[in-house]
């Protein structure tokens, strides 16, 4: 923000020293300067405006982000451009001294002059080749792209906040004292780590209540109070913890299953949450087992996922017991009877109560717990008959051991299995999401839906709302600036540096190894708003030097280099406010990164070809209108009858 708020105040101030340079007295300077940057500060400022305001409607935990962002930015630049066209130019009537550069003032007046007869001679020779110019940047742009494909894409990036969430789990039946002591070697191996400050233990279940299963919230030392490793020249960072604890831990005995959660990644969820995460809903368990197996291999497969996991949990040790009916009414015994003598004995029933105390106690009676440790101890049981006989159960009923799910998942009125898996590190969320929208469209039958859920339904609604927000945006802007300007062609050439931002800013995360997230995406939108800046300045001087006769090609010639000064100027600070952050010092450096990385580029390379771009298609563009005008303005006299139409198979200067 710090770049962008001062680019007004940069304009007018230039634009007052240059007239008070071409000897105008203070006050008049002054007056005229600002009069003249006026439409473009403000036009540049409203642009900024515009494209934030569809974003602020995007919905989901992004769309707080950009509301938080987008009025921040707003409030600051109006009141920068309020700043820059009322007390700049008042503080430069008064107190604004030119001339008697020396040392650095006259070493960078000197760079200035050299760079702007360099401009002018480029400029002169890019206007006679406008086609050509136009079409290489065109191709540059295009080439960009393929730069998307290669960009790792997530919500949020990983950053070492020194905190991470274990979750363990034994086999299936597992008591609670052999879990204990699983999770007990765990926890020994995480004392011996040097980089651990402190750990928070919950054995007996999450999500669910299992004994098999707990978790361990681990709290890291500091990064720069971490030990480094022998053989490393520097401490594990967070990830490559993650990393280690997956893989050492894995090999302790007794664990059938290791999963890491990164809280850095949930998006601001509620609840820690995986990058990829989705429920398989369908009528018959069968096929939904039989689905999930088929996509988990799929994810382990495809090198982009790890900790895969579903929550179908077949193995749970049960007893069932089937009544025979038929015999059962034979000998006069209802099912109820049975089902209640299973109950007794087994479960317990109150037989009275006693006090102790001013208390008052249930007294429960059921088998010994040496008669009901085996499932044959059922077939011991006897009940009465209707009759009054004693008929044991072992007549009675079947009894049968199965392994049975740990819990059943329903999901929209319908049985779900949910699959959950985090990103391999160095590969993107959005390539898994890919895998597994791939897998489905192989795998699904008709009748199974899939849908996403979790981080990965907040990851495709996020950047999906964001890229339709990122257009209306645009069209927003360009309907602004086409009132500004009162043309339809001119918003056109300003919104030419769009595209080229956009080319320099997956070009800078690529260099600088960062991914396409939320944070880079904010920075993209804001590039949106700052780089049309440029054009702004160019096409708006050009305009009024034509209004003085100039031609359109001399104007050019003219206009472009007069403002190289202020655009440079702008572009300098703007990029200079970005460098801190981009340096990734301090605690939650991983966010500003990317943003600071995607300004960069994208004012760099915009800047770059603005300066040229725009001036050729700004030629091309007048020319065609000019052509168009002749044309109709022949046609109207023709039929006026004060000249002849010209034949349709003319030659063009005929036509013309």
């Amino acid at each position: 923000v710090i770049g962008i708020v001062v680019d007004d105040a940069i304009m007018v101030l230039e634009n007052i020293v240059r007239h008070r340079e071409q000897g105008l007295p203070q006050v008049k300077a002054a007056i005229v300067g600002a009069r003249e940057i006026y439409f473009a500060a403000m036009a540049a400022s409203v642009a900024i405006l515009a494209i934030f305001v569809p974003v602020l409607f995007v919905k989901g935990v992004i769309g707080k982000y950009f509301l938080q962002f987008g009025v921040t930015i707003s409030a600051a630049v109006m009141l920068s451009l309020l700043e820059s066209l009322t007390l700049a130019p008042m503080r430069c009537s008064q107190f604004l001294q030119v001339g008697g550069h020396t040392g650095l003032s006259k070493l960078v007046d000197d760079a200035m002059l050299w760079s702007t007869a360099r401009y002018r001679g480029g400029l002169s020779w890019c206007l006679g080749r406008r086609w050509r110019v136009l079409v290489s940047a065109t191709a540059l742009f295009v080439a960009s792209l393929a730069l998307f494909g290669v960009v790792r894409k997530e919500l949020m990036p990983a950053q070492d906040q020194s905190m991470m969430l274990i979750q363990l789990e034994t086999p299936v039946g597992s008591s609670l004292e052999s879990t204990d002591a699983a999770f007990k070697r765990a926890e020994a191996y995480l004392m011996a780590r040097g980089e651990l400050d402190r750990y928070y233990t919950a054995v007996g279940g999450f999500e669910g209540g299992e004994i098999n299963s707990g978790m361990i919230f681990v709290t890291l030392k500091d990064p720069a109070a971490r030990p480094v490793p022998p053989g490393r020249s520097k401490a594990f960072t967070q990830q490559e913890l993650q990393d280690v604890f997956r893989k050492e831990l894995s090999a302790l005995p007794g664990l059938t299953k290791v999963i890491l959660l990164d809280l850095s990644t949930g998006g601001g969820g509620a609840e820690p949450g995986f990058p990829v995460d989705f429920t398989l809903q369908g009528k018959d368990w069968d096929q939904l087992a039989a689905l999930s197996e088929k996509f988990l291999s799929e994810m382990r497969k495809s090198g982009l996922m790890v900790d895969v996991n579903s929550n179908y949990k077949l193995g749970m040790p049960e007893v069932q017991v089937w009544p025979d009916r038929v015999e059962a009414a034979k000998r006069g015994v209802s099912v109820a009877t049975i089902g209640n003598a299973i109950n007794a004995a087994f479960g317990g029933v109150r037989a009275g109560k006693f006090t102790r105390g001013g208390h008052r106690y249930d007294i429960r009676a059921r088998f010994a717990a040496v008669d009901r440790t085996d499932p044959k101890d059922i077939a011991k049981i006897q009940v009465r008959n209707n009759r009054g006989q004693v008929v044991p159960l072992s007549a009675l009923v079947e009894v049968k051991e199965r392994n049975s799910l740990l819990s059943i998942t329903r999901h929209n009125r319908s049985r779900a299995i949910r699959l959950q898996a985090n990103v391999a590190s160095g590969k993107s969320q959005g390539d898994a999401i890919a895998a597994v929208e791939a897998a489905a469209e192989r795998l699904l039958p008709e009748g199974v839906k899939l849908e996403f859920a979790g981080g990965a339904e907040t990851f495709k609604e996020s950047f999906m709302g964001l890229v339709v927000a990122l257009v209306l945006g645009v069209f927003v802007a360009y309907m602004v600036l086409g009132a500004q300007f009162n043309s339809f062609i001119h918003p056109a050439l300003v919104l030419l540096a769009l595209p080229f931002s956009v080319t320099g800013a997956v070009l800078a995360l690529v260099l600088g190894q960062q991914s396409l997230n939320m944070f880079s995406m904010i920075g993209i939108v804001l590039l949106m708003g700052i780089v049309k800046k440029n054009s702004i300045l160019l096409v708006d001087f050009t305009n009024e030097q034509r209004k003085r006769g100039l031609g359109v090609d001399e104007a050019l010639k003219h206009a472009c280099p007069v403002r190289l000064r202020p655009i440079l100027m702008t572009t300098a600070a703007t990029i200079a406010a970005a460098i801190p952050p981009a340096l990734a010092l301090g605690p939650g450096a991983e966010t500003r990164v990317p943003m600071a990385l995607v300004i960069i580029g994208g004012v760099s390379v915009s800047t770059l070809l603005t300066l040229f771009v725009v001036p050729c298609a700004y030629s091309l563009a007048a020319r065609l209108e000019s052509h168009r005008h002749d044309a109709r303005l022949r046609e109207a006299l023709a039929e006026l009858g004060e000249l002849p139409a010209p034949a349709s198979g003319a030659p063009e200067e005929a036509r013309l």
